[in-house]
Formats: structure tokens, C-alpha cells, sequence
């Protein structure tokens, strides 16, 4: 495997493009397209969230139903959530002018919203974007990062990333791209990701990957422990790699699915790390659990602590604070055979042995927890499972942030 540059163009016969429709924003893109030369078999997971965005229920549709698509139209500043029946059609009406302006099967055509809950999309400016989306699509890498621009919020920085793996001896290419800030807590927030690939892989193998891999990626991050109506993960292949079928079950899918791994993970610790208002990525590892889903719920329970968040925020080793959360996460361990370390670029420092306090210096733990990239690491003893979960601090910029988001 090797990473490149680039994000969702880089993959063979994959091309973006980005426009301003003035949706919400001013003076700033908010509409992205992403588009395949031939048609593309599709994978997707979605917010569990009880109330879903009309993009959703969407996209949902199309990828249960087996079509093909060769589209993805994306828009920021309105979620298209909350918007009832007419909401649901306007992604008709986007998808069939989608159809019109590239020439291809409007039922196929896949849509992401992200932005404001509750309010109606002004459909006459969606299509006005899509339009001017059409026309400037392009395989360069300049164009898939700033389509990625197109899709931020209150993001502060694109999302981008790409890898090669070898299929026998065909050269496979993985790119994708993501958005998310705020309103993360993805249960598969507002979170939206989409991946291409050019390999030649059954729908079949393509979900399954995916599926599998999210419990340990977009699932395991937190800013602000709100699960959003409009999370979607959607994983397009279309096949111009080449290479022979990657099927269920074979060392290439393995290879596949390990490189997904890596594009979904980079991209989850990118939004985690990009938290309304952080100044710092904060990761989670429980080691030596009994099971997986036990250390997922520990490490989970951490980096969602509110507690705990601003103790990272302030730079305080409060370790009280990390096994209060442990404790109250529903897994069972022994708090008494507990050890916790903080780490990060500036060392790694041991602040409880068996559960409590080891003689350890403030100064240096400060220090530790001082970079923009911490880790907590915490030692339950009881078997050789492990899982991470990351997260941001939390910061009066959050609070500036989502005190005025509407206006």
C-alpha cells in the first residue's frame, strides 16, 4: 500500500468539480459534484438517527436498490433535513436535473446535504449550481480538493486522501474526501464522506468493506455527542482499474478492505480533530480489554466525556476524570487493576498504576498534554483486545461557534 496525493480524483476515471450557488454562504463555494466516466457500483452507511435528512433516505434507496451511478451532487449550508415531502423531492429534482446537464440515469445519482436543520432548499439555485457544476468537472487534483473545500461548514480545513494497493498486478487507486466539524457523533454527524475507487470489485464485497470497517472509524469519533440526520458514508467503484474481480473472502479483499481502512480512519481522526472550536486532536486507546465491543464503549466513553474534554482543553492530567467515564460507560473492569498514561510528540508519562495516582510530575504531564495531538492509553489487564476512539477538546470556540449558527 502506499499513499499518494490527491482525494476522490485520483482514482482512475474519476472526476470533480466545485461552483458557488449561494445557498447559504456568500462569496464562497458551496456546491461540489463528483462524477465517474462509466457507471459505478455503490456502497453507503447512514445516520442511525431516527430523523433523517431527505438526502438520506435518498441515497439509501438508490444504493439498496442496485443501480448504478455515475454522480454524486453535494451541497453545504442546508441540510435538507426536517423538510418533509417536499424536502424528499427536491433530491428528485436535483437528481433529474443531474441526469439533463451530464447526460446520465437519474436514478442513480446520489445527493449529500449538510448545514442548517429545518429550512427548504431553494431548488432554483440548487439547479443554477448544478449547471455550472457540469461543465467544469476535471480529473485533476486541484479539482477533487476543491470540491472537498466546496463541502466544509464550519470545517477549517479540507479533508483529502488517496492510496494505491497492488491487485495481483494491476495497480489499484482508493481516493475520498469528508466534511465534519460539528453535530459528530456518528452511529452508523453532521459527517459526510465519499470515497471512490476504480477497482473492479462485486457490490457485494464493496459493502461488506465498508460496513465492516466504520464500527472502527467514523463510528469512534466524537465532538460534541450529537448523532446528525444527514451522516453518509458512500463508497463508489467503477472497475477501470481493470483488475480481476475482487471478491468476499480472497487475500485481495483483505488488501482492499486493509486500504479502506486506512482512507477511513485518516479521514474520522481529520474531523475529529477538527472540532468546532479544538485546538487539539484527542485519542482514546483502551488496551488489554476482554473484547472488542468492551474497549470500543471505554475509549468511546473518554474522548465524549465533556470532563474530560476540558481538562485536554486546559492542558490538566485530571485522570479522575477519564476512569469516572470508564465507569459510567456500561462495561465492566476492575477500576484497581487500571493503569493510564498520557502520550503525545512531547513523551509519554504514566499518571495511575492499579488505579491510582503514581508519583509523577504535573510539569511534565502539562507539557505532554500541550501538543496538538494527545493520547490517553488505558490498561484494563483483562485479556488482548484493544480499540481507539478519538475526539477534540472542548473550547469556549465551540460554544461561539453553535450559539450563533443559524444567522
Amino acid at each position: 500500500m502506499e499513499r499518494i496525493e490527491g482525494g476522490v480524483t485520483a482514482a482512475k476515471g474519476f472526476e470533480a468539480a466545485h461552483a458557488a450557488a449561494g445557498l447559504k454562504y456568500k462569496d464562497r463555494t458551496d456546491m461540489a459534484l463528483i462524477y465517474s466516466q462509466v457507471p459505478c457500483v455503490t456502497a453507503g452507511t447512514f445516520t442511525t438517527n431516527v430523523v433523517k435528512a431527505a438526502p438520506v433516505k435518498w441515497d439509501q434507496q438508490v444504493v439498496k436498490s442496485g443501480k448504478k451511478s455515475q454522480a454524486v451532487i453535494v451541497n453545504s449550508g442546508i441540510a435538507n433535513a426536517c423538510t418533509g415531502a417536499e424536502g424528499f423531492g427536491y433530491c428528485k429534482d436535483t437528481a433529474d436535473k443531474a441526469g439533463e446537464v451530464l447526460g446520465i440515469d437519474p436514478e442513480g445519482v446520489l445527493i449529500g446535504s449538510t448545514g442548517v436543520i429545518g429550512k427548504q432548499m431553494p431548488i432554483e439555485k440548487l439547479k443554477a449550481g448544478i449547471e455550472a457544476l457540469a461543465p467544469k468537472k476535471a480529473s485533476t487534483l486541484e479539482a477533487g480538493t476543491e470540491a472537498a473545500k466546496a463541502i466544509m461548514t464550519t470545517d477549517t480545513k479540507e479533508k483529502e486522501i488517496a492510496v494505491t494497493i497492488q491487485v495481483k498486478d494491476t495497480t489499484v487507486t482508493i481516493g475520498g474526501m469528508a466534511k465534519g466539524s460539528g453535530m459528530i457523533h456518528p452511529n452508523m454527524c453532521t459527517m459526510l464522506s465519499f470515497i471512490t475507487t476504480d477497482a473492479v470489485i462485486t457490490k457485494e464485497a464493496l459493502q461488506s468493506a465498508l460496513s465492516e470497517d466504520v464500527p472502527d472509524t467514523y463510528n469512534m469519533i466524537s465532538v460534541d455527542g450529537d448523532t446528525s440526520t444527514n451522516d453518509t458514508v458512500l463508497l463508489l467503484a467503477n472497475g477501470m482499474a481493470e483488475n480481476e474481480e475482487i471478491t468476499c473472502g480472497t487475500p485481495e479483499y483483505e488488501e482492499f478492505k486493509a486500504a479502506l481502512h486506512v482512507i477511513n480512519e485518516y479521514l474520522a481522526k481529520k474531523i475529529a480533530g477538527d472540532g468546532e472550536g479544538a485546538t487539539a486532536l484527542f485519542e482514546a486507546k483502551v488496551i488489554g480489554a476482554e473484547s472488542k465491543e468492551q474497549a470500543r464503549v471505554l475509549a468511546k466513553a473518554i474522548v465524549c466525556s465533556n470532563l474530560t474534554k476540558t481538562a485536554i482543553a486546559g492542558h490538566d492530567a485530571n485522570w479522575g476524570r477519564i476512569l469516572c467515564a470508564m465507569g459510567y460507560s456500561g462495561a465492566q473492569f476492575d477500576p484497581e487493576k487500571v493503569d493510564l498514561f498520557f502520550e503525545s510528540q512531547a513523551g509519554k508519562i504514566q499518571i495511575i498504576e492499579n488505579g491510582t495516582a503514581v508519583d509523577y510530575s504535573e510539569e511534565e504531564a502539562t507539557k505532554i498534554l500541550s501538543e496538538p495531538e494527545v493520547t490517553a492509553i488505558a490498561d484494563v489487564k483483562m485479556g488482548q483486545e484493544s480499540a481507539s476512539a478519538w475526539g477534540c477538546d472542548l473550547t469556549h470556540g465551540y460554544i461561539e461557534i453553535n450559539a450563533d449558527y443559524r444567522s
